[in-house]
């Protein structure tokens, strides 16, 4: 797929709302983002996970790692693509750990997946995780990445669709200015 098809397929799913939104930070922004959408139909997530596995055909990969939530069907779509396992990362009292028995074992090569990274945090707690084990990390891939390539997570890093969207403060905004009516998705109304 190309990106515009990528993009495409995002648009249709309603990944990718236009319009003037206020984020959860307070920021506005004409671009709101919601990944989850595109992985509730299977055979997208299945063609998502496709792309993502070709950009790693070359390397010999033996886990595929999602931090919960965001990377879970993802991760288990990429995995089931490259026919190797897939295991999840979650927090537990605000850590990421690796539970629910999950085993690494030394010296797997393990690729780490994520819908969506805006400021590649969720990521960032995976490769601690990871580091402190014996494992091989080959890199990692999204879906998206909103910091439009800023992130550096120190391994090889391949999204599917860099996306820059810019956000601005309420009293900056260009669309309050010319009037357009503002949406909040994600945020409780006060």
């Amino acid at each position: 797929m190309t990106k515009a098809e990528i993009r495409k397929l995002l648009v249709e799913t309603d990944v990718i709302q236009e319009g003037h939104f206020v984020l959860s930070s307070g920021r506005h922004a004409d671009i709101y983002m919601q990944c989850a959408k595109v992985l509730q139909y299977p055979e997208h997530a299945a063609t998502l996970a496709a792309e993502i596995a070709k950009k790693w055909e070359d390397e010999q990969i033996d886990v595929v790692i999602g931090p919960a939530l965001g990377g879970v069907v993802l991760s288990y779509a990429v995995a089931e693509e490259l026919g190797v396992r897939s295991i999840f990362s979650e927090r537990k009292n605000g850590e990421m750990k690796i539970r629910r028995g999950f085993e690494l074992k030394p010296g797997e090569k393990v690729l780490v997946v994520e819908d969506v990274v805006t400021t590649g945090g969720s990521v960032k707690e995976v490769l601690a995780v990871l580091e402190g084990l014996d494992v091989d990390i080959i890199g990692l891939s999204s879906i998206v990445d909103r910091s439009n390539g800023q992130v550096d997570f120190n391994y090889d890093f391949k999204a599917l669709l860099p996306i820059d969207i810019k956000s601005y403060k309420a009293g900056q905004c260009k669309l309050c200015k010319q009037g357009v009516a503002i949406t909040r998705p994600g945020s409780k109304e006060k």
